[in-house]
């Protein structure tokens, strides 16, 4: 049976990358990956891990090359967050600490409120609060 589930993500610099995720509220686990080449990330009260690996690492144990994320997306990372304020405040961290924001935060829907934004390795992440009182049902 499955223990736990985790995200392995390549960046192309290690510390960069540690820098920006720990100001948007991430934690350090130091752990595990705490090489000069990797860091473990916990997110959320279930500590989801989250393991940065740089480029070349990341190639030697997928067994493939890494795909160009400027011309499409495989993934979306979503998150959540406790209040529109939280989600406003979460998009400036972004862009304080380098990220690039492709959808200003706003309402979808009249129930969901939320922005998407890029990290510095192209990968797009999605913070969303749901007020789940007004989500239609049907």
């Amino acid at each position: 049976m499955t223990k736990s589930l985790w995200i392995n993500l390549p960046v192309k610099d290690i510390d960069k990358s540690k820098a920006f995720f720990t100001q948007l509220g991430f934690t350090l686990n130091l752990q595990y990956g705490a090489r000069e080449d990797s860091a473990c990330l916990l997110v959320g009260e279930s500590n989801l891990v989250i393991m940065l690996f740089e480029e070349d690492l990341y190639e030697s144990f997928v067994g493939t090359s890494i795909s160009d994320k400027r011309s499409g997306s495989e993934v979306l990372f979503s998150f959540d967050a406790e209040s529109p304020e939280e989600v406003d405040n979460l998009a400036e961290k972004v862009v304080a600490a380098g990220g690039t924001l492709y959808s200003e935060p706003g309402y979808k829907d009249g129930w969901m409120y939320g922005c998407g934004f890029i990290d510095l390795d192209g990968q797009r992440w999605n913070i969303l609060y749901m007020d789940i009182s007004k989500m239609p049902l049907g």
